[in-house]
Order: structure tokens, then sequence, then C-alpha cells
């Protein structure tokens, strides 16, 4: 594909050299650069890709994209042949040259984008599995892993880089998929990831504490979120959880077409709970009743935003239904493993506020009878606010707590377990424990659990690593729980 037709629609504002050229390969790493590729210098948050437009030439680069006046100062803009083309925002056009690089790939199939604080995984992997057993292939862009139908590997960030995006799309396209499911971050959409691609439908969640060590304020978190309902064209469905106060506040701009589901008041879609238990829910959607796997009043909503797009993309009620009673809870989300002396470990990704306190409710108003144990840390190097208002939460709903580590990162473990320990007062405190070495906490949590407990794992949910200092070592809950029930027969 030549310079010209890759260019197209990224804001270019001064070319020179040769646009005829054809290129091979789209990269913004220098160091991936070979004869024939157009590097895109961007502007990120460690470092500044316009430092390496040197170096890109020098690797073989046929063009470069910029958009620092001052890049090339001193540099001959016809050397080598090389064309050259500055825009208004590099990271706007890396965007909008993949698509086109990849020859647009997100309008050859639906592509459905789910945004919100917690149950955006949940959502995006219960919706490919249900378009699978409706009969279409399908593709998926999770936080657990990406897939080209049956196809999987292994996803690095929520939202991926958009030559990730659009190189998984053009896969899906040649694949045969008709749907594609993708999580969408506010971080994503505030680094417009998802520019340039061709939303059919976006499906609100919920809004809760997250990311204010990247997004500063709440305001501006909830403004990343709207900005893509704002972008939806208006041949798209804009799917939105009414019962979220910033559910409405979220598609008020939006060109879209408004679906709205709630679990509370009248809604286009709406669901209430009939019966629950750890085996699943009996739930009334749409005046119809539903069995679902899941549990738990967050995956009610869940549930029924799924169902709120299946309906949308044109499935037939009836069928929808009978899809989502075979669903299966996503990895990490609600799992849970019985073991000896009828104990319950749930492993469970909740690292928000908002989202433990979800499943603690769950588990309290499922088996009311038994001691419920919450387990948890946070991450280092991110959102220190949070940690203390996690901290409440597990005071006020759990019975014992064990406060340990999560990926601490490059901050100090006991650190963070002290600022989580600051959002408690002596009643929190005296029914606590720290124990910074997690599998050691783990161990701790069964071994002292009374018959018939429950025990909250949270945190880790499907991640089968833990991250300390810079190096990620392997850590999987699921394993070490087995080997834990294994010591107790």
């Amino acid at each position: 594909m030549e310079v010209r037709e890759i260019i197209e629609g990224c804001g270019a504002v001064e070319t020179a050299g040769c646009l005829d050229t054809e290129i091979k390969a789209v990269t913004a790493d220098s160091r991936k650069v070979g004869k024939g590729s157009m590097f895109i210098a961007v502007k990120g948050f460690a470092s500044d890709g316009h430092k390496y437009i040197a170096s890109a030439i020098e690797n073989g680069a046929s063009a470069i994209v910029y958009e620092d006046p001052q890049a090339l100062s001193g540099a001959d803009g016809q050397q080598d042949g090389i064309a050259f083309i500055r825009t208004g925002s590099s990271r706007h056009a890396l965007a909008v040259i993949a698509s086109n690089f990849y020859g647009r790939p997100s309008e050859k199939l639906t592509l459905v984008g789910i945004t919100g604080t917690n149950g955006k995984t949940t959502t995006a992997t219960l919706l490919y599995h249900l378009f699978r057993d409706l009969g279409y292939e399908c593709g998926l862009l999770s936080t657990i892993a990406n897939y080209v139908g049956t196809k999987c590997s292994e996803a690095v960030n929520t939202t991926s880089d958009p030559i990730t995006i659009n190189s998984l799309l053009a896969e899906m396209v040649k694949a045969g998929c008709s749907y594609c499911f993708m999580e969408v971050s506010s971080i994503g959409v505030e680094q417009e990831r998802v520019a340039g691609l061709k939303f059919k439908a976006g499906i609100f969640s919920n809004l809760t504490h997250d990311h204010l060590d990247y997004h500063k304020t709440f305001a501006e978190y909830l403004r990343c979120k709207k900005l893509f309902f704002d972008n939806l064209p208006a041949d798209a469905f804009a799917i939105t959880n009414i019962d979220d106060k910033n559910g409405l506040v979220m598609v008020q701009n939006t060109k879209a077409r408004v679906i709205t589901y709630s679990c509370r008041t009248m809604a286009d879609h709406t669901c209430r709970i009939l019966e629950e238990s750890f085996d699943g829910m009996q739930l009334n959607i749409d005046g119809k009743e539903c069995w679902t796997n899941l549990i738990g009043q967050h995956n009610a909503y869940n549930i029924l935003a799924i169902y709120s797009a299946a309906v949308s993309l044109g499935a037939g009620q009836e069928e929808a239904l009978i899809g989502i009673s075979k669903l299966k809870s996503a990895c990490g989300r609600l799992e849970t493993l019985r073991g000896p002396r009828d104990i319950s470990v749930v492993i469970d990704y909740a690292h928000t506020p908002d989202a433990m306190e979800n499943v603690l409710k769950t588990l309290r108003e499922i088996a009311p009878e038994r001691e419920l144990i919450c387990l948890f840390g946070c991450g280092g190097d991110r959102d220190r606010t949070k940690r203390p208002e996690m901290a409440a939460v597990a005071q006020r709903m759990a019975d014992r707590i064990i406060i340990t580590s999560d990926n601490s990162r490059t901050e100090r473990t006991e650190d963070i377990i002290a600022d989580i320990k600051a959002g408690m007062d002596r009643i929190g405190l005296s029914k606590s424990l720290s124990i910074a070495d997690r599998k050691e906490a783990i161990r701790t949590a069964i071994m002292t659990a009374p018959d018939g407990a429950t025990i909250l794992l949270a945190g880790k949910g499907h991640e089968t690593y833990q991250i300390l200092g810079t190096e990620k070592h392997h850590f999987d809950e699921h394993e070490i729980v087995a080997e834990m029930f294994g010591e107790m027969q």
C-alpha cells in the first residue's frame, strides 16, 4: 500500500518527499523499523518517539509521521526518498494509519465496544461465547485474552495499541468472523487507541472509583468514558445502564440510537432476580424467566447488558435467553472452588471499592450464616486513594480480613498495606491480619477458616502472575488453592 493511501484521513498538515512509496509495515517502535516501514513518532508518557526519528531512518524507514515541527530541524525533507508527513496529532494519526494499513477491518464486521469501571471483561467474554453458540464466527479483544475465532493470544492491556487492534481485526475478517466484542478502557479512549474504528454498538456498565492515578479527577475519568459514546456513528446502538447515576450522562450527546436497561425501574430492557444460590440465579428478563450460572446482582446487570446487545443486534428474544442460560462465568470472575470441611474459596478480579462491595454483598446474601473472610491487596504504582476505601468496604462487610500483596510493582508492599489499613478504625484493625506474602496469606486464610466458611480472594482473578519490583513471577491462585486443599485431605 502506498504512503498516500495509508495517511488518508490522518490529519496531515504538511507532506514532503515521495507519497507513492510502497509501505510494508507500520510501527511506533523505532526498534521494529525495517526497510519499507512507516514510523509514527508518538509522544508517550515514558518517552517521546520524535527522539527516535533518526534511528528509524537509519533502520530503513521509508516514511516518517510526526507532529512536532522542531523534530526535523536541520533535516532534508527529500533525503533518501523518504516521505515526511506532519500531523496535528501523531497519536490520532497512528490509529487512523493502522486502520488504513490493515484495510479498515472494523468496517467489515460488527464491532461492539464495552466500557465502564466493572463488568467489561465478563460482558465482552460472554457476548463472544453467546454469539458463537448462536452460530456466528466471532472475535474477542479483552483483558484476559484475545481470540480470533478459537485461536487465542495473550492480551497485554485492556485496550491494546491501534496496530495490534487492527491487525487482530484484520485476522478476524480473514477468518470469516461476523462479530468482534471488545473491551474499551478510559485510557484507551483518551490515548485514541480506538480512533479510526467503526463501532456498531457501545455498552456502558457503570462508573465507579478507578484509574485516578492516570486521570487525576473523576470528572476527567467520566469525560473519557463519555467520549466513546460521543464518537459513535448515527447507525450504531448506545446501550446504557440507567441505574448508574452516569448512565444517561454517557449518552446525552451521542448520535447513536440509545437503548436503556435497568434492574430497578422502567427501561427498554429490565431484569430482576427471582432466586439465587452458589450455583446460579433465576432471573426475570423482559417478563420471561431465565436461568444463569452466574451469581450476584452485578452479574444480573451484566446478563441484562448481554441480552440487550444480543436483541439489538438481531437475535431473537427466546434464542438469546436460551443461549444465556448456557453461559459460564469468565475466568477469575466469581469462580467458586469448593474444598474440604465445606470451605468455599471464591476467586474474583475485584480491585476497586465498588467491585469488592458487589462481590462481598453477593457472598453475604447467598450464605449469610457462613463466616466471610476477605483477602485482598492493592496494586503498586497505581491509584493510592482507593486503598483506604477498599479497607473500609472490607471492614463493613467481612467477618475477618487478611491484607496482603497484589502486584506491588516498585512500591514496598509494607507501604501499600499501611495505606490500606489507614481506612480502618479499631474495629476493622481488630479483625484484620497483615501478611505481605500472598501465598502465605492464602494458606493462612484456608487453614484457619472454620468449617463452612467462604473465603474471597480479591484482586488477581484471571491473572497467572504477580509483579514484584519490575519482574513478573508465576502466581496462579487456582493452583495455590488446589495445593492447599490437597494438604487438608
